[in-house]
């Protein structure tokens, strides 16, 4: 039997439900709850001071997690479900998605309530409930915590040929860092607006010693070997998520417009390389594995071959390690010496 380490935390950026308000409709006054007791048509306003906290999560289920111990918000330990999607209309009649999630104690009740904007919500901005679906919020959540590449992005075959991502097809030989040539087993593709938890991240040429541009999803952890530990990970490999080394220059949010995301699968979870740097492929777990054809995840049973032993388990840098504007050019000179 196969030894099951449990997959990453993922760090999500929520506002507490206390922070938004009904002002006008059945529930006018009150702050915003789960599913059962939302209304459609009620108004729903951001309140001024609100900010987003960073929810850092380990899933035990298809819809259920745990608070991690690393969490800016939350009760760590503590158990949370995704409750539903919600659909929020502004008043110039864009609609914006979101996630609802409620935390709970250890009777089951409800402790606290998060919202998990898929895109921008402005303070003090009249929004107009008009979608609740408990159905959707399951694969919502796996198009977020699935790692992506964008449109344009080069991969390496086995050959070393550059090819566009969007050129490849199922049964491709690609390199790989860890297990030499894999065959690509899914592609999955996607066009979502490039805002909030889906505005992917641009990493400029040369940050990390990439030959071009590479513009991922948020989550999307990059491979890096240090030569020297320069930023006391007490390890040589690393994993880092992308969104982790955010300066505001050569590493930067690139939201606006829509982007399209692609995801590749193989029969293991692996590292590959896209435009020059190593990078995970798409690992299939209890939060990504809803975004699959519904025969392919049938197929799979219980237990994903090749995804429920990680290769790569513990690689995972903390977030407060990289903390400091210089974290990718520590990290690019770490590789290069």
């Amino acid at each position: 039997m196969a030894h099951t380490r449990p997959a990453p935390a993922q760090s999500v950026p929520v506002y507490r439900a206390d922070d938004i308000r009904a002002t006008d409709g059945a529930n006018m006054g009150d702050v915003l709850s789960f599913a059962a007791e939302l209304v459609l048509d009620d108004i729903y306003e951001v309140q001024r001071d609100a900010a987003q906290h960073r929810l850092s999560l380990l899933p035990l289920g298809p819809t259920r997690f745990r608070v991690a111990d690393d969490t800016r918000i939350g009760t760590p330990g503590a158990e949370i479900h995704l409750d539903c999607a919600l659909m929020f209309m502004s008043p110039d009649g864009q609609t914006q998605e979101a996630l609802l999630m409620v935390e709970v104690d250890d009777d089951g009740a409800v402790a606290q309530v998060f919202l998990l904007p898929l895109a921008g919500l402005d303070a003090q901005t009249e929004y107009r409930l008009v979608g609740v679906d408990t159905d959707a919020a399951e694969q919502k959540f796996g198009q977020v915590a699935c790692v992506s590449f964008t449109r344009g992005t080069h991969i390496t075959l086995a050959s070393g040929e550059q090819r566009l991502i969007e050129d490849l097809v199922v049964g491709d030989r690609i390199l790989t860092r860890d297990d030499g040539v894999q065959q690509i087993r899914w592609i999955g593709q996607s066009t979502l607006r490039a805002v909030g938890a889906f505005a992917p991240i641009l990493i400029a040429a040369g940050t990390l010693n990439n030959a071009h541009d590479l513009i991922v999803s948020p989550t999307h952890r990059l491979f890096i070997y240090q030569r020297s530990d320069e930023v006391g990970a007490g390890r040589s490999e690393l994993l880092v998520q992308a969104s982790h080394l955010l300066n505001g220059d050569t590493v930067r949010v690139q939201d606006g417009g829509f982007v399209d995301y692609f995801q590749l699968l193989f029969d293991s979870h692996q590292i590959i390389y896209a435009e020059g740097i190593a990078a995970e492929s798409m690992l299939i777990d209890t939060r990504t594995r809803a975004v699959l054809p519904q025969d392919m995840s049938a197929a799979m049973g219980e237990v994903i071959p090749g995804h429920s032993d990680l290769p790569h388990a513990g690689l995972d840098v903390s977030e407060n390690l990289l903390k400091r504007p210089d974290a990718a050019e520590l990290l690019r000179k770490a590789s290069a010496r």
